[in-house]
């Protein structure tokens, strides 16, 4: 091959168009070809290494066919038997290309630098072969070979001209990469541009913007312009934020994540939020950089926000829930919590409406956020519907503590104007020292006993919990324990009070009272369980138990024609029940008992309830032959509208107006009141607690119908009053 067809050759290939556009497969089957055309060798063809795992076969011509495999595509099977194996098969010959560039062979079979690849050549008869290296910058990436059936020495100009092919394949691969690279780098350059997300990227050795897209004008209305090439001290993030971007950036530059939300405020003055994440990274040069992304996140972290207001607080005041307040004061160890109860607030809903009720709460839980706000006190919650709760910090002088819990029950106390109206809060409040309460028992718990003792009191609702109190409470939880046993094991029975008809001078009633024969603490009465039988639930079961016990004993009277009434304390949950009406037709047809003879009592409190409900049951039981007596009249709030309205039989008065009768011209002038007002309205009187002949008196000459109390006799077991009417037996039954 003359000097001139070999720079024919080169220059053809490097003006190109395939090779200056960098398309290496087709310039890599255009120097095939025109090496098939100048050289004479059965196969020529270029082989790309992928890795050391695969090989790829580019391009692939022969001599006697060069023109036709030109133009087809090459077969499957010529393309598996043509290409070189990959490096991982044949290290010795990559390592030869490698060091040397160009593996000459006369004979495949005794040459050693073509032994790991002879089974292949064999395969295609190849006798002698060229192999030059296409290297970009000493890396090996492929190679350029020439095969022959015959054997032949390869010349140095044909070794050179390889070579210098070899090198055009070189530069074009290097260049179709760098258009890649180019493409890929613009694509992503174009993409980046596009987000709607921060991207910028710092040096970390001078602190300075290298970059920036153009999210960043979007969301801080900074030009990129004023930032790029800038120092990080020209970023809002930086003025606005100094402290947390110090410590973002130190953390950075020692090779941590960093992440977080800040907010920044725009030359306008709009606030927003901004969540950013930045990651350190050093370049195969060495060089220190972060990427900085972020995001604007006000509109989501409003919505959490607001998901949070919703989950954590009450949407009347404002204030925390109980939710969050229990999960915080749970890690509390220290503190005074102070919880505050509305007394009589279910009743003032009821009587004024539930728009007035909210007002109320809406200006109790102002006065408490004052209170806290100046106390410097952050937990403030509405944890009841008509409780409140609150959690002090730092009060340690008792003085003090003192003078809070005082002038914030003062503030409570103060009439509450709701439109025209003025009206009372009457608040108990009770107060608890966190860091004194024993492992098992919760400060919250500790204030709701403490409270209903304060509800109890007379003058300042006030109570601070203390150790008396939490042995009470558990006293009570031995006896709450005690009770679900009771009724299974029959260890309650009922007493018999007699009730007197002070005109005719005969007993006529009787009142049917429990007593609890309790295993250990002998007999108990109603005050000692009670009540924790109603905050249990349990008076339900009990309440049935004592009124069926009571109809069975009214039956044994009146078969053997002891004619008098029987008395039956009914509790409000009782009475409210759904199932009271039912209970009580099925026991009057059970037991036959004669009409007006059953008297059910429930207090004055507890009736106005449900004033509607009340009134319908009363009527239905009124039909039944059943009567109604209110217990404890005087203490409550009935009025004559509800009176007149109720089909009531009898009004009991309360004891503790008769045990004041002989000192008190108050009491008198309350029980003559009560008196008249049972004669005006045609209702039948009980005075409850006579206990002296001077208390008979005084009612006699009133006029008053009946009496009970220890004067006449104590509540007396089933046997003890029997006894007790056949020693009356002078005395008229009625």
């Amino acid at each position: 091959m003359t000097k001139r067809q070999f720079q024919h050759l080169l220059e053809t290939i490097v003006n190109s168009t395939q090779k200056q556009e960098g398309q290496f497969k087709e310039t890599a089957e255009l120097a095939c070809d025109l090496l098939s055309q100048s050289l004479e060798v059965d196969n020529i063809g270029v082989c790309l290494f992928s890795g050391c795992e695969t090989s790829e076969l580019i391009a692939q011509t022969g001599s006697q066919s060069h023109s036709s495999l030109n133009k087809a595509p090459l077969s499957h099977d010529l393309l598996n038997h043509a290409s070189r194996p990959p490096q991982r098969l044949c290290p010795n010959y990559v390592e030869q290309l490698k060091r040397g560039r160009i593996i000459d062979v006369l004979d495949v079979k005794q040459d050693y630098r073509v032994a790991e690849i002879s089974e292949h050549l064999n395969a295609n008869a190849v006798v002698s072969n060229l192999d030059v290296a296409i290297r970009i910058n000493g890396h090996l990436e492929g190679v350029l070979y020439l095969e022959s059936h015959q054997p032949r020495e390869w010349s140095e100009s044909e070794i050179h001209i390889v070579s210098q092919v070899a090198d055009q394949l070189a530069l074009t691969l290097a260049t179709q990469r760098a258009y890649d690279t180019d493409e890929r780098l613009s694509l992503f350059l174009k993409a980046i541009e596009q987000s709607e997300q921060i991207s910028m990227v710092v040096n970390l050795v001078t602190d300075r913007v290298e970059y920036v897209n153009g999210a960043h004008h979007a969301i801080s209305g900074v030009p990129k312009q004023q930032i790029l090439g800038k120092p990080l001290a020209c970023l809002d993030f930086f003025k606005q934020s100094p402290a947390q971007a110090e410590a973002v950036l130190a953390q950075v530059k020692q090779g941590k994540i960093a992440k977080g939300n800040t907010q920044l405020t725009r030359e306008g003055g709009e606030s927003y939020w901004l969540r950013y994440r930045v990651r350190p990274f050093t370049t195969p040069r060495g060089n220190h950089y972060a990427l900085v992304t972020a995001e604007d996140c006000s509109e989501e972290l409003l919505q959490q926000n607001e998901l949070e207001r919703l989950a954590w607080r009450c949407s009347l005041t404002g204030l925390y829930n109980r939710s969050y307040f229990n999960r915080v004061l749970e890690k509390l160890r220290n503190g005074h919590l102070m919880l505050i109860d509305l007394r009589g607030f279910k009743r003032f809903n009821d009587t004024y409406g539930h728009e007035k009720g909210d007002s109320l709460l809406i200006e109790v839980a102002r006065r408490i956020k004052h209170f806290a706000s100046v106390k410097k006190a952050e937990l403030v919650a509405r944890v009841g519907s008509d409780e409140f709760a609150l959690v002090l910090e730092g009060i340690e002088d008792e003085q003090c503590l003192d003078y809070a819990i005082k002038r914030l029950y003062h503030q409570l106390s103060l009439p509450v104007q709701v439109g025209a109206e003025s009206f009372e809060a009457k608040p108990a409040l009770s107060v608890v020292e966190i860091d004194a309460l024993e492992a098992e028992f919760s400060a919250l718990t500790c204030a709701d006993i403490a409270v209903q003792y304060a509800k109890k009191k007379q003058g300042s609702a006030i109570q601070i919990f203390n150790h008396a109190l939490l042995n009470t409470f558990k006293e009570d939880a031995l006896i709450e324990r005690d009770l679900q046993a009771a009724l299974k094991n029959r260890e309650f029975e009922l007493y018999y009070q007699p009730l007197k008809d002070l005109g005719r001078q005969a007993y006529i009633g009787a009142e049917a009272l429990i007593r609890w024969h309790h295993p250990k603490k002998g007999v108990l009465y109603p005050g000692a369980f009670i009540d924790i039988a109603e905050q249990t639930g349990m008076i339900a079961s009990i309440g049935e138990w004592v009124l069926e016990a009571a109809c069975r004993q009214l039956n044994l009277w009146q078969h053997h024609n002891i004619n008098i009434s029987m008395h039956v304390n009914v509790s409000a949950r009782q009475f409210f029940s759904t199932q009271l009406y039912d209970q009580v037709w099925q026991l009057v047809t059970r037991y036959r008992i004669r009409p007006n003879t059953l008297i059910l009592e429930i207090t004055e409190t507890e009736l106005m309830e449900d004033v509607v409900y009340a009134t319908h049951l009363c009527k239905e039981l009124a039909e039944l032959g059943v009567g109604l007596a209110i217990d404890d009249f005087g203490t409550g709030y009935s009025s004559m509208r509800y009176l007149k309205q109720f089909p009531i039989s009898k009004l009991k008065i309360d004891r503790s107006f008769i045990s004041d009768l002989n000192v008190s011209r108050e009491s008198r002038e309350i029980v003559s009141a009560i008196i008249a007002m049972a004669k005006a309205l045609n209702l039948s009187l009980t005075a409850e607690g006579v206990e002296t002949a001077e208390q008979e008196s005084f009612l006699s000459a009133l006029s008053c119908h009946q009496a009970q109390g220890f004067l006449y006799s104590p509540a007396l077991r089933e046997a003890e009053f029997s006894q007790f009417l056949r020693a009356n037996a002078e005395t008229p039954l009625h």
